[in-house]
């Protein structure tokens, strides 16, 4: 299954391996530029596997030192090894111990793959393909083992040596060395490996499981940064007993760690009982983590953890099978915050989510199935259809089971499948099994790649008191993927009467109904509900409880009567972001045409009711309020779109809101503001999150005192989320004070480096086509490292995603600066430099100007002499 040299991997030619290996017993002797690791593996030749089958074990880069079996030296010609296989050529044909020895430089791995060292901390990273820079391995997921580790190094370099498991040995050794050995009960596969070593400080705390064991808890992270802890810990505490209740899954081992480290590629990584976690999902403190950064703390807490069980504990055959546990998983972290926050909410962000990053995805020329059926570099698969797409492929099954059903069949798939290496088929038996449903047409959302779109007609008989509804799907060609079949859709409905209350019907034809969700099945049905005794309007798709893009004949007058009655909070929510959307797009095309852009005052009045509203959750409120961002309207435009015109029509259209609304921003400004204690919960974070919204659309509409008061709100903000807040108003806004406020926040917070990413990003993200100057001039900051994700992320992935006016200037620069970004990244960290041509993925969508200069840089990137697998697979899928 190796993909370092870039040849295409195809689920169809999936087949066991010719070995198992039933026990790892890893020896590290750690050095930071020649560290030892000693792998003794227990072989053992599967029931089908002809004697004298070579074994061959694949790496990555490695140094070979030395090989034995069963502690007896092979002779040269037994063996062959190069940096990147070893072939035992004619192994026992009874089991055997072979032991390889390699050597490894942790200090020069830029890559951030196997093990690598940053700051004077070793970590590893392992998924997808990282074990094999460790070791010689069958380093797939499929091969599961119980792993024993010894670590060894200077105690005054590395005081904490960490790996997976519990503690069962440790002890001093000459030379002021020491060594820990941990031992994992639980067999796993090599990309859940994990090993830490540093001089680190850590906090702990227990936990009591609900079958009365007592639970070691420990966060790790740099000395001094003790103090910002205590919030992972709390949702770390919350996660274990939510898992508990609502799945019934109960910790298994002695201890559970989490380790925060400041060079990493990805947000987290779930290890069996050794989290290793990027730092920004673990330092909070309210004076530099603003309410965002804690719930995605919260969120990732609880998803690395969930993965104990729906990752670990079950893990997926092979890497086609990536949704099985990530997709699975995002769907149990959605469901955790919904139940410790606002469930309207959390709906809304990740459909936001859902539509920003994904829609975009299966639009393109990256578009895949939530299972591809081919690859070149897993990497590239870590990707929103995996993820988002695949969480709500799971919540399609739960709606569509209902809570009782869905409960069932996650404990048949726990039940039968723990310990194994199971498939999407595996997954989907389980619930067909426990409810006795008919499931197989639900794998077509793991086989197809798009996003469908359903077409609604209604229309209502008076005379015979019937609501006939024609919902019709059709499925777009994606690369690779011309023709499509209908696929089973969930639309949880209501038909809302003139009073605002959802009607009751007698009976209804054309289309299995239970509750309040009717299944859509076929290319098209038609579906006519009886004892309909007056014109009803349909609220369709409530929840999002199905991945697509709706088209209805619903009227403009439809909407507005949805955004004032519509029981479901969701389609409330839906209905001014569709009117915002229309109008947005009619005031793109004014525009271009030179016109005027119009904003319907109905609309107007429309959020002024939500506005005011106060039985609404303040978080609601704020999520209502806000328009699409200039993002949403490409994806919705979808062809000869202009970026410059969407943000002239998106930035008119707020201030009419801001001034249509004036007196009610005005008030909820004052009534909201916080004089307490920072605290994170819900209720004060919706309040922050609305009183920072009328600030700036305040601010937008150019109100008498705006820009004073945007000043005052950061100089007097005693928390990072109305500081930045503030800051962001000044600088989106692109006001005067701007500046002084970036100069005072980089005094304040000039040794925080998460801090300070905040502060690189907004200035990335200035609306103004001659910004690109601003983030070359801040790639000299002392805050900017190009060795470190996360400061790339920052600045240059929030200037490449985050500020289209200036990513697509008329003059094609932005797509010259970024292309060169990748190509001088690619050699060092390949990972990170594919990722960012994700800037690009929307580029056949461009006015054909725009698209002929993004097209001739991905060229200039694809031409790249020695370009590496990650890098090279995206840029020729963009370009075919």
């Amino acid at each position: 299954m190796k993909t370092s040299t870039g040849q295409t991997v195809r689920l169809e030619d999936y087949r066991p391996t010719d070995y198992a290996i039933d026990t790892v017993n890893l020896d590290f002797r750690l050095d930071p530029t020649e560290t030892r690791v000693a792998a003794t593996l227990a072989v053992e030749p599967r029931e089908d596997t002809a004697e004298g089958t070579p074994l061959e074990l694949v790496g990555d880069g490695l140094t070979f030192v030395t090989a034995s079996v069963d502690g007896s030296t092979l002779a040269e010609d037994a063996f062959d090894a190069t940096p990147d296989a070893f072939i035992l050529k004619s192994p026992p044909a009874a089991p055997f111990r072979l032991t390889i020895e390699t050597r490894i430089n942790p200090e020069g791995n830029s890559a951030l793959m196997g093990l690598f060292r940053s700051s004077g901390t070793y970590c590893t990273q392992c998924e997808p393909e990282g074990f094999r820079r460790i070791t010689y391995f069958l380093d797939r997921p499929d091969v599961l083992s119980v792993y024993t580790t010894r670590l060894e190094g200077p105690k005054d370099q590395v005081p904490v040596l960490l790996s997976n498991g519990n503690p069962i040995e440790e002890g001093e050794l000459d030379g002021g060395r020491h060594y820990v050995v941990w031992h994992d009960p639980f067999r796993k596969p090599s990309y859940l490996f994990a090993a830490v070593a540093g001089d680190l400080a850590h906090i702990s705390d227990t936990f009591v499981t609900a079958s009365g064991r007592t639970v070691d808890l420990r966060i790790y992270v740099e000395k001094g940064k003790e103090t910002r802890c205590d919030w992972a810990m709390d949702s770390l505490k919350r996660s274990m007993r939510w898992d508990e209740v609502r799945f019934g899954r109960e910790y298994d081992l002695d201890i559970f760690m989490i380790v925060a480290v400041s060079d990493f590629n990805m947000g987290a990584m779930e290890n069996k009982g050794l989290n290793i976690f990027n730092d920004k999902y673990i330092l909070a403190d309210p004076a530099t983590a603003t309410d965002v950064d804690y719930a995605g703390i919260e969120s990732v807490i609880a998803h690395e953890y969930f993965h104990n069980w729906t990752g670990d504990r079950i893990t997926c055959r092979d890497w086609f099978q990536l949704c099985l546990k990530e997709g699975l998983t995002v769907f149990r972290d959605q469901e955790f915050t919904s139940d410790e926050r606002s469930r309207p909410v959390k709906r809304i962000s990740d459909v936001r989510t859902l539509k920003a990053h994904q829609f975009p995805e299966d639009a393109g020329p990256l578009a895949h199935p939530v299972r591809p059926q081919t690859y070149r570099e897993i990497n590239n698969f870590y990707t929103a259809t995996v993820y988002e797409k695949g969480a709500e492929v799971v919540r399609m099954l739960a709606t569509r089971l209902g809570e009782d059903g869905f409960r069932a069949g996650m404990d048949l798939y726990f039940e039968r499948h723990d310990g194994d290496a199971a498939t999407i088929e595996d997954f989907i038996a389980c619930f067909a099994d426990a409810t006795g449903t008919d499931l197989d047409a639900m794998l077509l959302w793991y086989a197809q790649a798009g996003t469908p779109t359903v077409t609604a007609n209604g229309s209502w008989d008076g005379a015979n008191h019937t609501y006939t509804l024609t919902l019709s799907q059709s499925v777009p060609a994606t690369p690779g993927q011309p023709d499509k079949q209908p696929m089973p859709m969930p639309i949880r409905f209501g038909l809302v009467g003139p009073n605002g209350d959802d009607m009751a019907y007698d009976r209804v034809e054309g289309a299995r109904v239970e509750g309040d969700v009717l299944m859509l099945e076929e290319a098209e049905q038609t579906v006519v509900f009886h004892g309909i005794g007056a014109q009803p309007v349909p609220s369709l798709l409530r929840g999002f409880s199905a991945p697509v893009r709706l088209r209805s004949n619903e009227t403009s007058e439809d909407r507005l009567f949805l955004l004032a009655h519509d029981s479901d909070p969701f389609n409330r929510w839906e209905a001014a972001q569709r009117i915002a959307m229309d109008l947005l797009q009619a005031g793109t095309r004014a525009v271009r045409a030179e016109g005027d852009v119009i904003t319907d005052p109905d609309f107007l009045r429309g959020l002024a009711t939500i506005a005011e509203d106060a039985s609404l959750e303040p978080a609601y409120r704020a999520l209502a309020l806000q328009l699409p961002a200039e993002s949403d309207v490409f994806r919705e435009i979808g062809e000869d779109v202009d970026p410059a015109a969407i943000a002239v029509a998106r930035r008119t259209i707020k201030a009419a809101v801001g001034q249509a609304l004036a007196g009610t921003l005005e008030r909820l400004y004052g009534e909201l503001a916080d004089e307490g204690a920072y605290s994170p919960d819900p209720e004060a974070t919706g309040r922050r999150a609305l009183r920072n919204l009328a600030l700036d659309y305040l601010v937008s509409a150019g109100a008498d005192g705006a820009e004073a008061r945007a000043v005052a709100h950061f100089e007097t903000a005693r928390n990072m989320t109305d500081r930045l807040a503030a800051l962001s108003t000044l600088a989106m806004h692109r006001l005067p004070s701007a500046e002084a406020a970036f100069e005072t926040y980089a005094d304040l917070f000039a040794g925080d480096a998460l801090a300070m990413d905040k502060w690189l990003s907004l200035q990335a993200m200035i609306p103004e086509e001659d910004n690109l100057d601003r983030v070359r001039k801040l790639m000299d900051h002392p805050a900017f490292s190009f060795s470190n994700p996360n400061r790339i992320r920052a600045l240059i992935g929030a200037y490449a995603t985050g500020n289209p006016v200036s990513f697509h200037r008329t003059d094609g620069d932005g797509y010259r600066f970024i292309a060169g970004v990748v190509m001088e990244l690619d050699p060092k960290n390949p990972q990170v430099a594919a990722r960012m041509l994700a800037a690009f993925r929307s580029w056949r969508s461009l006015e054909a100007g725009r698209r002929t200069l993004a097209k001739a840089e991905l060229q200039r990137v694809a031409d790249r002499p020695g370009l590496s697998t990650d890098t090279s697979d995206i840029v020729t899928r963009m370009l075919d």
